[in-house]
């Protein structure tokens, strides 16, 4: 976990966010062993983070706040480089502003929107869950959770995810620890400049449909009432490190 808030941080603050500021643009084909595997990664990238302990917010919650992922990615990689006209960051970066609402019935609802200055990489998602325990001064919560995240502003590939997990977590003061786990479906269809290269060379490419699992664990401090940041690793392919911060009424 130190290693994951040292990561997240460093990349937010010292302008990690300007090394991902590139389009999305391939500048050859590649194969579809090449696309498979770009799309687990880019859709591990890309999925839902959890990034919050399984209690609910309660009916009255509201927590907003700004997030950023870092997925290490493999700089001599044929798939990426192309994806990233031969110039591939070392970590795929992903700043986000993230809300969420309780509502009844120890539900909570989310949305996220992701934007990459300076590039055409978006990204938007959407989050149900549902606390089975909400939890108690002596008891664990348990929830899980049901998600959606979709790429837009990138020509050359429609990625979509959806995910389903559960999780566990007891506070602690002011520490809440969680651990959880789950699958993600992930679909790409390759557009525009990728599809148009793969077919001159004479391989078109399919659409992929890939389930993988994924597990996660974080820690969230509440150093006052109302303001809490949240720090995750994520497996899912590849390590993912996420780090938010928010405001909870």
């Amino acid at each position: 976990m130190k290693k994951c808030v040292v990561l997240a941080l460093s990349l937010a603050l010292l302008g990690g966010t300007q090394a991902m500021a590139r389009d999305i643009s391939f500048v050859r084909e590649i194969g579809q062993g090449s696309f498979r595997t770009l799309t687990e990664e880019a859709g591990a990238g890309i999925s839902f983070k959890n990034t919050a302990p399984a209690e609910p917010l309660g009916i009255t919650g509201f927590d907003v706040g700004a997030e950023v992922s870092a997925v290490e990615i493999n700089d001599d990689s044929g798939y990426w480089n192309a994806a990233f006209g031969d110039d591939a960051p070392s970590y795929l970066l992903l700043p986000k502003l993230r809300v969420r609402k309780g509502l009844p019935w120890s539900i909570d609802v989310g949305a996220m929107y992701a934007y990459v200055p300076d590039s055409n990489i978006k990204l938007y998602g959407v989050e149900v869950s549902k606390a089975i325990l909400d939890g108690t001064m002596a008891t664990p919560a348990l929830g899980i959770r049901g998600t959606y995240t979709r790429l837009a502003g990138v020509d050359d590939l429609e990625l979509q995810t959806a995910g389903i997990d559960a999780s566990i977590s007891k506070g602690f003061l002011f520490l809440t620890p969680y651990v959880g786990g789950g699958a993600v479906w992930i679909n790409s269809k390759a557009t525009g400049r990728l599809q148009a290269l793969a077919t001159l060379a004479g391989a078109p490419l399919e659409d992929e449909n890939i389930w993988q699992p994924r597990v996660f664990a974080g820690l969230k401090i509440s150093p006052l009432p109302i303001i809490s940041i949240t720090a995750e690793a994520e497996y899912q392919v590849r390590p993912i490190y996420s780090l938010k911060v928010a405001l909870g009424f």
